[in-house]
């Protein structure tokens, strides 16, 4: 059962202003930046970089590319580090650097900057003098500390979470108001002050869910443009691969399409090819690479499916009832997927989940969380028991010692009992504003999409329309799961079809019925018409006549 929560009752004639105040957005300068953002005012300022750190890291890489140095940029296997790494590798090649890109493999050298990293970095290019972390290195003391030792300059670039002690790297860019590849962009902009890779920050943006609010809104409106223009060889072969068109490219194709491709080969081969994929300039090359990124894909689709099933039924078959924490460990987990599975966990029963790869020595764990709980600062609260951790308040990862797993659940699972309570642990669903169906129609429709792009931080409008009248009602779906709803007003005489997905299993709706319904307004294109359509949330029996 969801809780409705309505956020504003604010007057139908203002739905616009109305969404923006629930947005944060209340001044008339904030609402003048929402709607109409300029690519100026992304600054290092309005970001939150240290400039003093920046201008170090500037100075060194200056001095590098003076000398001759070897640079390696090394990135994270993750779309976020994988674009963050092309953008930053690119510039500095531009740039007449003597630069290699590295992105580590996740089974052999795990997560982030390490020494093993390192090691095999300093193997393959004898000069080196200086790495360049993207989207990783935060929490790379120890590794910081080796490349020092072995002559080895370090400059960070992260968003994610900072600990409590920083390492030593020569220059850490870093913030949290951007993804790792959004840092690694302005670090870019200081080298060559050229708006390019655009198209980079908004797959990353998006892939990364981070709010898309200020700068990251901003990154993303114009990094849209430019993916629907893009020349890149790689993507264009991916989107072909995928049936998906350039010019329609939006945020959901990124998010469900796009980087699920990008994303497979770090969780099951090597995201090298993922990277090569976006930089390649040879036709046959991106050819062959989007069809292995497809094909890892869909088998990194089946391999979560088992993992989920199995995960689930593992829950289901505790004999306590339902924790506060789910804490699942299995030996057969691979560790590309426990973070999806965790996920999965998460919209399944509404809880904190934790999924662990166990190995024979070291286990791997991947964390999701729920709203108002912050992750990354409850799993570093029993950071005696952990080799590492890093991340952010919704998601999170660490490493752990297997023998130490049973007293590690035990602790956090009793942590979760005090520090969850039945408030947090129910599923809430946030709706703007109440609109009654006289006032939906296309106009409403095309004021909503000036709010565009859509995502974390900045979700889809969602409204409560009381008491509506059902004059038809279906399931749909290859087993039932959807239903197809066409609803009107008596007093208004204005009639809309809907379609609720998984709502098929609600309690039964029969034509004549009064129902209140909470929606988001979309627009349908079946043979080439276009109608707007309701995407129905939730339902329940209304009380109110129409």
């Amino acid at each position: 059962m969801k809780k409705w929560e309505i956020l504003n009752n604010g007057r139908v004639k203002e739905v616009i202003k109305t969404l923006l105040e629930n947005r944060g957005i209340k001044t008339k300068k904030e609402i003048e930046e929402f709607l109409n953002p300029k690519l100026g005012e992304v600054t290092i300022e309005s970001v939150g970089i240290d400039e003093k750190q920046l201008k170090k890291a500037i100075a060194r890489i200056k001095l590098a590319i003076k000398n001759k140095e070897g640079i390696v940029i090394f990135g994270d296997y993750d779309v976020d580090g994988i674009a963050g790494t092309a953008i930053l590798w690119e510039t500095l090649n531009f740039l007449g650097a003597k630069v290699m890109p590295y992105i580590p493999h996740r089974i052999d050298e795990g997560y982030g900057l390490s020494i093993k990293g390192i090691e095999n970095i300093k193997n393959q290019y004898k000069d080196l003098k200086l790495i360049i972390t993207v989207d990783n290195g935060i929490v790379a003391n120890t590794a910081v500390d080796f490349a020092s030792a072995v002559g080895i300059d370090v400059l960070i670039t992260d968003h994610h979470v900072k600990p409590k002690k920083l390492p030593g790297a020569l220059a850490i860019v870093h913030t949290t108001k951007l993804c790792g590849a959004g840092v690694a962009w302005m670090l870019t902009q200081e080298l060559r002050k050229n708006k390019t890779h655009l198209e980079l920050v908004a797959l990353a943006t998006v892939a990364d869910l981070v709010p898309l609010k200020g700068a990251n809104r901003t990154l993303l409106k114009f990094g849209l443009e430019e993916l629907q223009k893009t020349k890149r060889i790689g993507l264009l072969e991916l989107l072909k691969e995928a049936g998906l068109v350039r010019e329609s490219l939006g945020v959901y194709e990124i998010g469900h399409i796009i980087a699920p491709r990008l994303n497979a080969m770090g969780r099951l081969e090597y995201a090298m090819d993922s990277l090569r994929l976006i930089c390649t300039t040879n036709p046959k090359r991106a050819g062959d690479l989007a069809r292995l990124l497809g094909n890892t894909n869909k088998e990194r689709q089946d391999i979560t499916l088992q993992t989920v099933l199995h995960a689930v039924k593992r829950v289901k078959n505790q004999k306590s009832k339902l924790k506060n924490l789910l804490f699942i460990v299995h030996e057969s987990y691979e560790q590309g997927v426990i973070g999806l599975v965790a996920g999965k966990l998460v919209e399944e029963f509404y809880r904190p989940a934790i999924v662990i790869s166990k190995g024979e020595k070291f286990s791997k764990a991947s964390a999701r969380s729920i709203k108002g709980f912050n992750m990354i600062e409850f799993i570093r609260s029993a950071q005696e028991f952990l080799l590492d951790a890093g991340g952010h308040p919704m998601a999170a990862g660490f490493t752990v010692e297997t023998a130490k797993l049973p007293l590690l659940q035990k602790v956090l699972e009793k942590k979760a009992e005090l520090l969850l309570n039945k408030d947090l642990l129910t599923r809430s669903l946030k709706i703007d504003c109440e609109l009654p169906l006289y006032s939906v129609d296309v106009k409403l429709y095309k004021s909503l999409q000036e709010l565009s792009p859509f995502g974390m931080g900045n979700p889809e409008p969602v409204f409560i329309c009381r008491g509506v009248v059902v004059k038809d009602v279906r399931l749909v779906g290859s087993e039932g799961k959807h239903l197809k709803l066409t609803v009107g007003s008596q007093k208004t005489g204005v009639i809309l079809e809907g379609i609720g997905f998984g709502l098929g299993e609600k309690k039964p709706i029969n034509i004549a019925d009064k129902i209140d319904i909470v929606f988001i307004l979309d627009e349908n294109e079946w043979n080439g018409e276009k109608r707007l359509q309701l995407k129905i949330k939730d339902i329940k029996i209304s009380l109110k006549n129409t």
